[in-house]
């Protein structure tokens, strides 16, 4: 199955502009749930993304593995680069996808450096 023949098989059918507007539109509004009956909800009924860890570490913990993260992107672009240039079976697609992925996240880490240093700079300034 080539790219083009997958995409046609997820396009959804186009949908007229009536089928999108439904009949009740009072049935169609959210409900809203009080924060006091939010409380009572169980774990079990809004579970926790995988991805969200509670941080026991602190700061140090969330800045190092934030570069750690980082780092891990620019080895999987160089991986990747090297499989291309080598002539490995690597789609220049991928390759790019990565390199672009680990130079924004690059770019979002030097960011966060910099307003952390801003911070810190300001925190001196103030008199006591």
């Amino acid at each position: 199955m080539n790219p083009l023949s997958a995409l046609r098989s997820l396009a959804v059918p186009a949908m007229r502009p009536e089928s999108m507007v439904p009949a009740n539109l009072e049935a169609a509004k959210p409900k809203s749930i009080p924060f006091t009956e939010l409380e009572k909800l169980s774990p079990g009924i809004l579970p926790l993304p995988n991805t969200v860890q509670p941080t026991t570490g602190g700061f140090e913990k969330m800045v190092t593995d934030f570069v750690g993260e980082v780092t891990a992107k620019q080895g999987e672009a160089a991986n990747s680069v090297n499989g291309l240039m080598s002539g490995k079976n690597v789609s220049l697609h991928q390759t790019m996808i990565a390199m672009e992925e680990a130079s924004i996240s690059f770019q979002l880490m030097v960011e966060v450096r910099n307003k952390l240093l801003e911070s810190y700079q300001e925190l001196m300034r103030m008199q006591v």
